[in-house]
């Protein structure tokens, strides 16, 4: 699988460089996915090369999906490509952001941290259980 791995302090960018999320990819994504998560819950997915997935490949989605939220974080997949988003749409994955560009998903990572430590106490969770969430 060709793709570059860009890790921050507040979320890890995964650049896909294929243009079929299909066949033995999304495993080697799942596994991507799993170094990058950690030491952090939040992950960008740039499918802007990407045109097509198969089952697998919206299975995968699914996973990462539920682990970035088990950790109180957030996945966005990032695609200008209509067609795509159709796709990722029609795969029905609970609460999948999807945005036009790298930037505006950096962005909702941080509005979504601050969301989280804003909130910290008020639904249960504290500072305490965003740091130590379990992967």
């Amino acid at each position: 699988m060709n793709y570059t791995l860009d890790k921050k302090d507040q979320y890890s960018l995964v650049d896909l460089k294929e243009p079929f999320l299909g066949n033995e990819v999304p495993a080697a994504l799942e596994e991507v996915a799993r170094t990058a998560l950690k030491g952090s819950h939040n992950l960008i997915l740039n499918l802007n090369e990407c045109t097509d997935l198969d089952t697998t490949g919206a299975m995968i989605l699914r996973k990462i999906n539920r682990l970035c939220a088990n950790g109180l974080g957030i996945f966005i997949v990032v695609t200008g490509n209509d067609d795509m988003i159709d796709k990722l749409e029609n795969a029905k994955i609970q609460d999948l952001e999807i945005f036009y560009t790298v930037e505006e998903a950096i962005d909702a990572v941080f509005m979504h941290d601050l969301e989280n430590e804003f909130g910290a106490g008020e639904d249960g969770y504290d500072l305490e259980d965003y740091d130590n969430a379990e992967d």
